[in-house]
């Protein structure tokens, strides 16, 4: 499975790094014609509105909205699940408005309050590392949207038919379980395909 991750800022090597270690070929996507070759597509943290930014300025929200109407799947951690989500408190515009949510930015505060945990994530056996930094919140979901996981009973990781999200950053620690999560996702979009 092929799986890009978008390179316009963020932990782009991390997230390469994880795919691999799950069983993937990661690569960096920096233009929208490189998406076709995708079995998958993981949009990592950063700054949400930075990132916004530059998806329309390189037509990249068009380019993923129509990945995603292919039915591949789309990973958002961090910064990542803002761009994923339909609704951003606090804000008139929304970027690619692909998961039924409401998200809150730096719900967990600043960089200071920034920790890590063993989370439970519905689907995966163990408990999963997770590093939040500055961490967005989901809020709100429509029925649509299966939670995966909560912290504190604020939902952190949801997932919507091929769409994931996760508030934490998965990549920075050396627990790959949550990519191979998302690398089963690519597989079973891929085998829906055939």
């Amino acid at each position: 499975m092929k799986i890009g991750v978008l390179a316009l800022q963020g932990a782009v090597a991390e997230h390469i790094r994880s795919i691999e270690a799950a069983g993937g070929e990661g690569v960096a996507v920096k233009r929208t014609e490189e998406l076709q070759d995708l079995d998958g597509l993981i949009i990592p943290g950063g700054e949400s509105t930075t990132i916004g930014k530059l998806m329309r300025k390189y037509g990249f929200i068009e380019a993923i909205r129509a990945f995603s109407e292919q039915g591949k799947p789309i990973f958002g951690t961090c910064a990542g699940l803002i761009v994923l989500a339909e609704r951003i408190e606090g804000q008139e515009e929304a970027h690619l408005r692909l998961m039924d949510m409401t998200v809150a930015r730096n719900a967990f505060g600043r960089q200071r309050e920034s920790f890590e945990t063993d989370l439970p994530v519905k689907g995966i056996d163990e408990p999963v590392r997770a590093v939040f930094i500055r961490a967005p919140l989901i809020t709100e979901v429509s029925p649509s949207i299966d939670v995966l996981s909560t912290y504190n009973g604020e939902i952190v990781t949801a997932r919507q038919g091929h769409l994931l999200a996760s508030s934490y950053h998965p990549e920075l620690t050396d627990d790959y379980r949550l990519h191979a999560y998302f690398l089963d996702m690519a597989k079973e979009a891929a085998a829906a395909k055939e």
